[in-house]
């Protein structure tokens, strides 16, 4: 692991021996590029490059095989190379506070990303190739500039997160479809009640506290009534008596019972 913070970045701090290295963290360094070098990190896992000046990714960072983890959050990106779908070890991107106009095609390419940030950025509607991405766990659209609730996610359905935090979206459909959705977060847009969800969604943004109360009120209600009714359909105890077949051929279902020590 190697912090850099605010010094400069030579291609002599990427030689040998830091061929092996695993994590990099470049953040805030005021970097506007970076040196072909990079690309020779083969072993690199983590690379952290937000609150930089990039104004593109650089070629030398589409390179790194291995590259699980990658920050490029708060710097001057308007869009993502092609070349950028070959990072198929990528798992986590974070790509918050960027100038993003558009979804970046790119990452409809890389079908095993389980967490995308692209908050505070300017997208204003999705692929409809979204559901590619069938890997995809947690999605972070906050601060953008939707108007409407984007249709294609209703087929993400193995979404936990979703984070539509301020946009302007004034009506949701009912999201009940996404069944293992886990976190819907849709404050500050101008919506008058919460979305319809799953029973186990936790919610976040106007009236969810009142929602989620009168939920859960809902549940433990229906689970009592239920509770009771399994108790009155429940037949009483019946005596041993004349008639039973126990008795009347007790000898034979005693000799049945498993660990019986009667010899056959």
């Amino acid at each position: 692991t190697v912090f850099l913070g605010t010094v400069s970045l030579s291609p002599l701090a990427l030689r040998d021996p830091v061929r092996g290295l695993r994590k990099l963290y470049l953040s805030g360094a005021g970097l506007r590029e970076l040196p072909a070098e990079l690309g020779g990190l083969r072993h690199l896992r983590t690379l952290a490059l937000d609150g930089n000046e990039l104004m593109e990714v650089p070629e030398a960072l589409c390179l790194l095989p291995r590259l699980a983890y990658l920050y490029l959050g708060r710097n001057g990106l308007q869009g993502l190379p092609p070349a950028f779908a070959r990072l198929q070890s990528l798992r986590c991107l974070w790509l918050e506070g960027n100038f993003l106009a558009r979804f970046p095609r790119a990452l409809l390419r890389l079908p095993d990303l389980r967490s995308l940030q692209l908050g505070d950025n300017r997208l204003a509607r999705l692929p409809a190739g979204l559901p590619r991405m069938a890997a995809l766990r947690g999605l972070w659209l906050y601060g953008n500039r939707f108007e409407e609730f984007p249709p294609v996610l209703l087929r993400m359905v193995h979404l936990h997160v979703l984070d539509l935090d301020r946009n302007r979206i004034a009506r949701f459909p009912d999201l009940t479809c996404l069944s293992a959705l886990q976190l819907l977060s849709y404050d500050h847009n101008p919506i008058q009640q919460p979305p319809p969800v799953g029973d186990t969604v936790q919610l976040v943004g106007n009236g969810a506290q009142e929602f989620m109360e009168a939920r859960q009120e809902r549940l433990q209600s229906l689970q009592q009534q239920e509770e009771e009714e399994e108790e009155g359909t429940e037949a009483p105890p019946t005596a041993p008596g004349d008639g039973s077949p126990l008795l009347e051929d007790g000898e034979s279902s005693f000799a049945a019972l498993p660990g019986s020590t009667e010899e056959t």
